[in-house]
């Protein structure tokens, strides 16, 4: 389950470019952060293997969220316990709307 590192690494790469300062990163998602609202969301594969690697690497099965959840994240909600999931097509349509978003700020 190596090649799930990588994975995750670039997954990471592309999320920290995107994700608003709320969002954390897949890197800092096992590190405590010195935000107390940090939400980390990683882009994550639907199968199997990926939710067993999930479960070993974060303690808990992987929690789906669209991006229109992640949008809607207030600083005020509690912080996640552990990181949530994404699947790459839910990340295109956030990367979307948060662009459109930026466009028009």
């Amino acid at each position: 389950m190596r090649a799930f590192t990588p994975v995750v690494g670039l997954a990471a790469l592309a999320a920290a470019a995107i994700l608003p300062a709320g969002l954390v990163s897949a890197g800092e998602a096992g590190q405590p952060s010195a935000r107390s609202n940090a939400r980390p969301v990683l882009i994550c594969a639907t199968d199997a293997a990926t939710r067993r690697a999930f479960t070993r690497e974060h303690g808990a099965a992987p929690v789906f969220v669209t991006a229109r959840e992640a949008l809607s994240v207030r600083s005020s909600d509690p912080a996640w316990t552990a990181p949530r999931c994404m699947t790459a097509r839910e990340h295109a349509r956030y990367r979307e709307a948060a662009t459109t978003y930026a466009a028009v700020r």
